[in-house]
């Protein structure tokens, strides 16, 4: 069975008190610890060929933790700004879907503002 956000949420929740890190995390160091990990992310792809899109099984386990790692600072900065990350994203996407009608959008990359 997946774990839920709620389940993964507080596994990490968790993982901080154990060992005592939650007074490091402020949301400036939070926010920096997202950069920094998505920087790690770009480099599986930095130097590649455009066309090369074909990634390897370590490729893909690079990502894989990398994005955990975006992810769990985003779930820590969130709890520690105190907002309900999974309602925010419903909220934006719901913003998002304003700004970029299917009848606009649909198979577009242009920003919504050139639409």
């Amino acid at each position: 069975m997946k774990p839920t956000f709620e389940e993964a949420r507080s596994e990490l929740r968790a993982f901080v008190d154990e060992r005592a890190w939650d007074a490091f995390h402020n949301p400036k160091d939070l926010a920096l610890s997202m950069a920094i990990e998505s920087g790690e992310l770009l480099e599986v792809f930095q130097w590649r060929h455009p066309d090369a899109v074909e990634l390897i099984t370590e490729d893909k386990q690079r990502i894989q933790e990398e994005v955990a790692d975006v992810v769990m600072y985003a779930m820590l900065l969130a709890d520690k700004t105190g907002f309900d990350l999974p309602q925010a994203i419903l909220a934006k996407l719901a913003r998002n879907r304003e700004k970029y009608p299917v009848e606009k959008a649909r198979g577009r990359s242009e920003k919504y503002d050139k639409l």
